[in-house]
């Protein structure tokens, strides 16, 4: 495998149209990573936590509607 030094002189190198289908890959290979971790994290309950306190929230009605803290900022 290349150093990272030697694969950012060659992105450098590359024509702009092909460095934003690379940027368009690596976002779809970060973002796939990213789902595999979650589903990893789910499966393996370190998550539970969070979604129980969630749960709680939501029952002691501390929580805000999104539309109400993206309109709101």
């Amino acid at each position: 495998m290349r150093s990272l030094s030697e694969i950012e002189a060659a992105i450098e190198q590359l024509p702009r149209e092909e460095a934003h289908k690379l940027s368009d890959w690596l976002q779809e290979y970060l973002d796939d990573a990213w789902d595999q971790q979650i589903a990893a994290d789910a499966k393996a309950g370190r998550l539970d936590k969070l979604i129980q306190s969630a749960k709680a929230n939501i029952a002691a009605n501390h929580v805000k509607p999104l539309d109400e803290v993206i309109n709101n900022p």
